[in-house]
């Protein structure tokens, strides 16, 4: 994945295109050793389908430079291919990756399909919200920081316009929804200010993974590393706290039409014990959201000649426990204050029908 990246933020440099080809034919298969491991090596026939040498066939060989993890390719396999032109001025090919676009496209059209047929009205509402948060993130808050703007003041002001668009067009004009902005808010404030101080605690610099040393190098150091790790902490709380905040407001509405003459606190008792209940879901889903995008990195604490506190020190591990236990202190604080926010708000609301 990073020898991709690289391919294409490299190609604005030196590389001359970058062309789409399909596997037409497999000349040779076989095993070579390449200092002193032994590893497949292929010979392929390629047809390309886009790009300036479209309907040409090259002859492209795959497994012959010493790569940890050699892919080999079948019949009919739609690749990527890289072309530059080598120190002799002859045209150098390398398959760089599978295309995957439409199998990708397809599990998109799935996923919206079920989730307007399911959710309805509200489904419907839900995807044209996810498309509003991925045009802020994508044409604002990325471009922005690229730029070279503070990534904290972008995160904050991307996070000032997605909240109250999605929310109110996911979940309507209305008090509950009203109440779960105000509280993801704030709860966007805990979660920036707990990130800020642990990092710096923590002395995270934000350059534990290679795509982070490599955007680093090709932007010349320009880049705040440590606050786009904050960022991308803030942003990804930003979707659990839309969840927990919208169903706690939710729960105290239901409880004050039910319990129409309840006190303030009896109803905050109530919706508290509903709220422990949801917080143990939300933190084990985030837990388990970690986890599942970790994998290689948890079995590091398998079998692992080094100790347990040598091993949490090192600061692509240390990145993900803050990351983990930032967002769900944030996720619980959020919970009592919903749910304060919204028996107040419902409150007033119920003294007003009176």
């Amino acid at each position: 994945m990073v020898f991709t990246l690289f391919t294409l933020y490299s190609n604005k440099v030196w590389a001359q295109e970058n062309l789409e080809g399909k596997v037409t034919k497999i000349l040779e298969e076989k095993e070579v050793e390449i200092m002193g491991s032994k590893q497949p090596f292929q010979r392929l026939e390629i047809l390309i389908t886009k790009g300036s040498l479209k309907d040409q066939k090259l002859i492209i060989e795959n497994g012959n430079l010493p790569l940890a993890n050699v892919v080999k390719y079948k019949t009919n396999d739609r690749v990527n291919i890289n072309r530059e032109q080598g120190l002799d001025g002859n045209d150098i090919f390398d398959i760089t990756d599978f295309i995957r676009r439409d199998s990708l496209l397809l599990l998109f059209i799935i996923f919206v399909v079920v989730t307007i047929v399911v959710g309805k009205w509200r489904g419907f509402s839900s995807v044209v919200s996810l498309t509003l948060t991925f045009l802020v993130i994508f044409y604002f808050i990325l471009p922005q920081i690229s730029q070279g703007t503070s990534p904290i003041l972008i995160t904050i002001i991307g996070s000032i316009i997605i909240i109250p668009i999605t929310f109110y067009v996911s979940h309507g004009f209305n008090k509950k929804t009203t109440v779960a902005v105000v509280s993801t808010l704030f709860g966007m404030v805990f979660i920036g200010v707990m990130s800020t101080l642990f990092i710096g605690l923590s002395k995270l610099t934000g350059l534990s993974s290679e795509e982070a040393g490599m955007l680093l190098s090709l932007k010349n150091g320009d880049f705040n590393m440590q606050g786009i790790l904050l960022a991308g902490i803030m942003i990804g709380a930003l979707g659990v706290l839309d969840d927990i905040t919208i169903s706690q407001a939710s729960i105290v509405e239901q409880l004050r039409e039910a319990l129409p003459v309840a006190s303030i606190s009896e109803i905050y008792k109530r919706a508290s014990k509903i709220g422990q209940d949801h917080i143990t879901s939300v933190v084990n889903t985030l837990i388990l959201v970690y986890a599942g995008a970790s994998m290689p990195l948890l079995l590091m604490f398998v079998d692992n000649p080094h100790p347990f506190s040598e091993i949490i020190n090192y600061e692509f591990i240390a990145e993900e426990i803050v990351r983990t236990l930032v967002g769900s202190v944030g996720l619980i604080l959020t919970v009592p204050l919903t749910t304060l926010i919204a028996c107040l708000s419902f409150q007033k609301n119920n003294e007003k029908n009176k």
